[in-house]
């Protein structure tokens, strides 16, 4: 029996391998399904079946095109409805793989058609179980993904979700090893840990939502407490995964195409696309184009390109580092953003030759913050995830979080300069990217974020544990 877990930190998500005499499943798929496919052959094995523990809202999964190049079949829960040829599972259903058995266990909440899959080995024994968006290590799935579909409350998914947990997976024994679909830096849950991998007996005693003396209204009460707004694209993403997509070799073939800087610039201004800047932020910091959104690859990539464009049919075009522009476009296309026209051939360097525009971001290092601020009394925008700015931040700051900062341009100060910050340098670029690109060029953006702001000798507010 073999079991390896394929982790995407980007998006946080797990995918899963598991082989028994010559035949593979794949659990949750990403999109670009050639990795699993030598995985495969390598071993000399079959891939039979894709399971999905769900609709997905936060990334777009490979099991369509996984289908079509291996002809495994793609199995769902119940209250599953795709477009595409599908086996939906009964609750209990079993599947066979080599000498292991796969059980469809239904624990909706999540969605209503979410299901874990029970991993039962040779001899009989469960052995493991892939929770999807049901259980996460320290968390659970957050339940107002499926209101619209559902028509139902987040508070009535959030009891189902209750019963699923106590009805199914919490009679499985202790030593059983949990799987979860995400891991910490997932939209889907708002508690969980950064462990990947776990062991049931050890959620039952530590994860919260599977304390043995909660009842369900105590359960609703805290699953429900803090949710932020799912980013806008998440809907889109289940529209994809329910009713099929085109292939990502067509998506990259489409976006890989090197225009010259003449012909980025006319395409950027006669199509309306977006000018998405993917290169470390310091590069960004120096020069960059104008009005063109900063969303670094080596960051929280996907997610945030979600989260701030939203519309996943915008046009995009491309300003990419040399050698990873087909990285840039397979990663937008795992959150459905398949509409890359182009990238900047040579990019910001070739722009500067042809004497086009560019302009900068005013930086400053932590030290240099702390040491002007008293001083001269501007404003402070922490850009950071409510949770973070509650467990410590500086009292004279505002927080203005990145994922709603579209929502609060009228905060920010026209003409006076202020500083911006998030935790380490990245995300108060993306931040001060999006308020250039509205008109707003007055910030001053801290280098190195809150974690180096701390190591200066500037007061912070008492620090609070993010799990009080």
């Amino acid at each position: 029996m073999v079991i390896q877990q394929i982790y995407t930190g980007c998006l946080a998500q797990g995918a899963y391998y598991i082989e028994s005499e010559g035949e593979v499943a794949i659990i949750d798929p990403l999109r670009e399904v050639q990795p699993y496919i030598e995985m495969a052959e390598e071993k000399r094995a079959k891939i039979k079946y894709i399971f999905e523990t769900h609709f997905h809202a936060d990334f777009v999964s490979g099991h369509v095109t996984l289908s079509e190049k291996t002809g495994a079949s793609i199995i769902y829960g119940p209250n599953a409805n795709p477009s595409f040829k599908a086996t939906i599972a009964t609750d209990g259903q079993e599947f066979k793989l080599g000498n292991l058995t796969i059980i469809a266990l239904h624990t909706p909440g999540h969605t209503m058609e979410s299901t874990t899959y029970l991993l039962r080995d040779a001899e009989g024994k469960d052995t493991a179980i892939f929770s999807g968006d049901t259980l996460f290590l320290g968390d659970v799935g957050r339940p107002d993904l499926a209101q619209k579909a559902a028509t139902m409350t987040q508070e009535d998914l959030a009891g189902i979700l209750f019963d699923s947990l106590r009805n199914k997976i919490m009679p499985l024994a202790d030593d059983i090893t949990v799987y979860p679909a995400h891991g910490a830096g997932s939209a889907c849950g708002k508690n969980m840990s950064k462990e990947t991998v776990g062991n049931l007996g050890d959620q039952k005693s530590t994860n919260y939502a599977l304390r043995a003396d909660m009842t369900k209204d105590e359960f609703i009460a805290e699953v429900t407490d803090g949710l932020l707004a799912p980013p806008a694209y998440f809907p889109l993403n289940v529209k994809m995964n329910k009713e099929g997509y085109v292939s990502i070799d067509e998506v990259i073939k489409k976006g890989d195409v090197a225009l010259s800087a003449s012909a980025f610039e006319a395409a950027a201004n006669e199509i309306g696309a977006v000018v998405l800047d993917v290169r470390h932020q310091d590069k960004f910091v120096v020069a960059h184009i104008p009005n063109s959104i900063f969303i670094g690859l080596d960051g929280g990539f996907a997610p945030w390109v979600g989260a701030v464009i939203s519309d996943i049919f915008q046009p995009i075009l491309l300003v990419v580092d040399e050698s990873r522009e087909e990285e840039a476009i397979t990663r937008l296309s795992r959150v459905g953003f398949d509409n890359v026209i182009g990238y900047l051939d040579g990019g910001l360097e070739n722009w500067k030759k042809e004497g086009k525009e560019v302009e900068s971001l005013e930086s400053i290092s932590a030290d240099q913050f702390a040491a002007q601020v008293e001083k001269d009394g501007r404003k402070i925008f922490d850009v950071r995830k409510p949770g973070e700015w509650d467990t410590e931040h500086l009292p004279d700051a505002e927080n203005t979080s990145l994922g709603e900062l579209n929502n609060h341009l009228a905060e920010f100060p026209k003409e006076d300069k202020f500083y911006i910050h998030c935790a380490g340098g990245y995300r108060s670029v993306i931040a001060a990217s999006i308020l250039k690109s509205r008109g707003i060029h007055n910030m001053i953006d801290v280098k190195g974020g809150f974690d180096a702001i701390k190591k200066t000798e500037m007061k912070t507010s008492t620090f609070v544990c993010p799990n009080s």
